[in-house]
């Protein structure tokens, strides 16, 4: 399909994320469809980031630990919130991820657990030093198929103003 509209075709929309302009601080966005983490999952993931923790490897061993049973690797956790956010709020417009912070795993996940994200615009400023872009404060929380808290994470991320919309520093 062709991306003009010569042919009196409909015109093609692409799907991306939000430009800095369109995030409202105290919005909230609730990512679907959530992510059932299965062993799998825990297994290649740690394997491939040569995370040997026992707890998530374990069986025998995570059976006589105070959960009872293997966790999920929290990096996965933390990896797969940012990711159920991208299409919704980044695919696009972001510029570049800055940095991650407050950190925290209140509860664990575990397999067979389905993990649902939300996020929530904390702030926003337009660049002092890049014309055309902002930052962006994210928060990011995670929770189990039973509204428990697993995760939380604040995000910054450098993110694209809109084509024709704020320019610069203010």
């Amino acid at each position: 399909m062709s991306d003009d509209n010569s042919a009196g075709e409909s015109p093609a929309i692409v799907q991306r994320g939000l430009y800095y302009d369109e995030l409202e601080i105290g919005a909230r966005y609730q990512h679907r469809p959530g992510r059932t983490a299965t062993e799998a999952d825990n297994v290649l993931f740690s394997s491939l980031t040569m995370n040997t923790q026992a707890l998530h490897l374990d069986a025998a061993f995570s059976a006589t630990q105070p959960f009872g049973e293997r966790l999920m690797n929290s990096m996965w956790t933390l990896a797969t919130m940012v990711g159920a956010s991208v299409s919704q709020i980044t695919q696009g417009t972001l510029v570049a991820q800055l940095g991650l912070s407050d950190i925290s795993f209140p509860a664990p996940l575990l397999h067979g657990d389905t993990l649902y994200t939300e996020t929530e615009v904390v702030d926003k400023r337009l660049s002092a030093s890049r014309p055309g872009q902002g930052i962006v404060t994210l928060r990011h929380t995670g929770r189990n198929q039973r509204g428990e808290t697993v995760a939380v994470a604040t995000r910054i991320a450098l993110m694209w103003c809109a084509p024709g919309g704020e320019e610069g520093p203010a």
